[in-house]
């Protein structure tokens, strides 16, 4: 017990040191860990109606309440998809090209919940009983695609909050840990009063309990969110005067040299069954024993929600423990297993809510590590490239938009196939529910098959990512140090990793020297005095053990430091500072006339060796960027391709427009200057960059410089302390 009460004391008493400001080498304080969970609680109350609007055969509200057909809601959501890709494409480009008020993200999660709210809630008081097919058909879809615009912002913002709140990987694990508790608490609440009330009501297969129930949620949720969200930040790694023009077809020629984007991708794509099993736990609760279970379903969802606290209390130390990666392959064989299990039992309420249960348990792992492998390949693509891109991965969905065309009809053909069309309520059969569910667990299998399979390849590791974003810190201090934008904190997280390496390529990594422990555990303890100082010296010799295991883990990330910091020197750099030097002299707008030439030698170059190949596809990304140039140069001409004038933009916004030809007038001057910014920004890309890598070139050769201002702010600093 007073163990207990000790521990109780020391998490009270951690929790009040770093409730406003974070412990050392982290970066969100308690405080706002705290404010993200209640944010999130209120983001799942604010769209609980709006998800429940959805163009699926197994949805309650648009098949068993309003009675489409499930093709023909396979047919509404290809339809509703292909509208999207546009939408898609601009929401993209505009995360990564416009910097609103407020941040990249958190803007958007301030605005978007007002018209999800207003417009599900419309949506369910439509009188769709007294309408004809074709009729409720049409104003499904209307609605389904202006909820899924808007929700689709809220929802990746969201996302991408999390993902940056932190750049420390293992921290960012904890914060989504402990949130994601904080805001399961509002699904679990859902699961488990929505489905009781509406068994006790009216049932979710009738829209009145959409209409009474749900919105009152959604409300709270809006409330809730936006108090809360006033306390979160972002935290991107980017030099504080440097300002992007990403142009979406070069972000979308890098995006797809990204290996882990196509594994992470692929294993969505090609694993699309695994989520068929879904419906057996609600349709057994609603359809089988004659729906005499149905007011039981939220009960049912409450525990099997249940699982999901346990895996995210233990999601932070099974990654420390065993990687994401790692988890992600454990946990998706467990699963196979699972569904196997459910294979032979399916008939058994008692055991499909024991196999969900588990099944949960291993699934809400994935809400921890999926998102942190997709900030991993974000921090890589930056580290790779240069730029930091969020939004030009929301575009590249469009693949899997396309591919869902062909896979979104599999379970609903499945559906019909097995009798279930336009009247679910032959569902209360048992052998047409339990031939269903038979097909259906035999897909989860073959999909979470699939879905593991890429992952298999999947090679950047915690120590690699590490690496990535110490060298994204190193970049941003010499860049803020060229232009005199440097801080105290940036300057000293810099130096640390930088001494790091130095430290590394000087020893490399030391074997852990367990011998104080041994001399710890081998003093007497035969008095209690003795015993006392044999417990503290071993305590000490087991800190220090871990002291040094911590730091040999860090150790793993140094070569990528040092490859960055010695990179001028090497043959690959110095091509690339020859052509970058070649580049300026020729000023910004230059017709590269031998651009096609240069990429038929580029194509031509070796590539035996790491080294060949990366100079390869230097020159011939290079020689592209060039062509670029070029074709803009033949389509505009020189006297259109010139810097736009920020002022004239301004003007645009500010004017005074007096009817309906002004108002037209101004908004086709908005988007010529608009065109005419990114045309501008397309033809000097190539000058840019060089002029960039010629900067970083220059910066970096000031480490020495900038050591003795570490050394003058920190060192000196020390001294005169002690």
């Amino acid at each position: 017990m007073p163990n207990v009460k000790q521990k109780i004391g020391n998490t009270i008493t951690t929790a009040k040191r770093y409730w406003s400001n974070p412990a050392k080498d982290n970066y969100v304080p308690y405080k706002e860990i705290v404010s993200l969970g209640l944010a999130g609680f209120g983001v799942h109350w604010t769209t609980t109606l709006a998800t429940v609007i959805g163009l699926d055969a197994a949805n309650f509200l648009v098949g068993a309440s309003i009675g489409l057909k499930p093709l023909d809601l396979s047919i509404m959501l290809i339809v509703a998809n292909i509208i999207g890709i546009p939408l898609g494409i601009f929401r993209g480009w505009f995360y990564d090209n416009h910097k609103m008020k407020g941040g990249k993200f958190l803007p958007f999660l301030k605005i978007c919940p007002f018209p999800i709210v207003l417009i599900s809630t419309v949506f369910v008081w439509l009188p769709f009983e007294n309408w004809d097919y074709i009729t409720k058909a049409i104003v499904v879809e209307i609605f389904f695609i202006i909820i899924s615009f808007v929700l689709s912002i809220y929802n990746d913002s969201f996302a991408y909050i999390q993902q940056i709140v932190s750049p420390n990987a293992q921290e960012r694990a904890t914060v989504m840990s402990i949130s994601q508790i904080i805001f399961s608490l509002a699904p679990s609440i859902t699961n488990l009063v929505i489905p009781t009330i509406a068994g006790l009501t009216w049932g979710l297969n009738n829209i009145k309990t959409y209409r009474i129930i749900y919105p009152a949620f959604t409300v709270v949720g809006l409330i809730v969110s936006l108090v809360f969200f006033r306390h979160v930040k972002e935290r991107l790694i980017l030099p504080k005067k440097k300002i992007e023009y990403i142009s979406i077809i070069d972000s979308i020629r890098e995006v797809s040299k990204n290996k882990y984007f196509w594994i992470i991708n692929s294993a969505a794509w090609i694993g699309f069954l695994e989520g068929a099993y879904y419906v057996v736990l609600s349709w057994s609760f609603v359809y089988a024993f004659n729906g005499e279970k149905a007011a039981q379903l939220g009960i049912a969802n409450t525990v099997v929600g249940n699982a999901s606290l346990w895996s995210m209390l233990l999601a932070p130390l099974f990654i420390k423990k065993f990687g994401k990666r790692n988890l992600l392959i454990g946990c998706n064989l467990l699963n196979i297993l699972l569904f196997a299990i459910l294979y032979f039992s399916y008939k058994n309420l008692l055991m499909i809510c024991v196999l969900m249960f588990l099944n949960n348990f291993i699934n809400t792992f994935g809400n921890i590590y999926l998102p942190n492998i997709n900030a991993d390949m974000r921090d890589y693509h930056q580290w790779k490239t240069g730029v930091r891109v969020d939004g030009i991965f929301i575009s590249f969905g469009v693949i899997g938009t396309v591919i869902g065309f062909f896979t979104g009809l599999v379970l609903p053909s499945i559906y019909e196939y097995m009798g279930v069309k336009d009247n679910y309520d032959v569902l209360y059969n048992d052998v047409i529910r339990n031939n269903l569910f038979h097909v259906l667990i035999i897909c989860s299998i073959i999909g979470a098959v699939l879905n593991v399979i890429p992952y298999f390849f999947y090679d950047l590791t915690e120590s690699k990512h590490k690496g990535y974003v110490h060298v994204l810190k190193i970049r941003a201090m010499f860049e803020d140090y060229g232009c005199g934008a440097l801080d105290d904190d940036e300057l000293q997280q810099g130096m640390d990793i930088i001494h790091t390496a130095a430290e590394y390529k000087k020893s490399g990594k030391k074997e852990v020297d367990k011998s104080a422990l041994a001399a710890a555990k081998a003093m007497p303890k035969s008095s209690a005095n003795e015993q006392l100082k044999r417990k503290e010296a071993i305590r000490e010799a087991k800190a220090d053990i871990k002291r040094q295991i911590r730091m040999n883990k860090e150790m793993d990330s140094m070569p990528i430091v040092i490859e960055e910091l010695e990179k001028f020197s090497t043959r690959r750099y110095e091509l690339k500072l020859e052509a970058a030097e070649k580049i300026v002299e020729l000023g910004p707008v230059y017709f590269y006339e031998d651009a096609k030439g240069e990429l038929k030698s580029a194509r031509a170059l070796p590539k035996g060796t790491k080294e060949e190949r990366e100079i390869r596809s230097d020159a011939i990304a290079l020689a592209r960027s060039k062509m670029t140039t070029v074709k803009l140069i033949n389509k505009y001409g020189y006297d259109y391709i010139k810097k736009p004038d920020e002022a004239e933009k301004e003007e645009i916004q500010r004017r005074e427009t007096e009817g309906i030809a002004d108002a037209l007038k101004a908004r086709r001057d908005l988007k010529a200057y608009v065109k005419a910014a990114s045309v501008y920004n397309r033809a000097v890309s190539v000058y840019e960059n060089a002029q960039s890598l010629l900067t970083q070139a220059e910066n970096y050769s000031h480490l020495s410089d900038i050591e003795k201002l570490y050394n003058e702010i920190y060192i000196q600093s020390a001294s005169v302390s002690v």
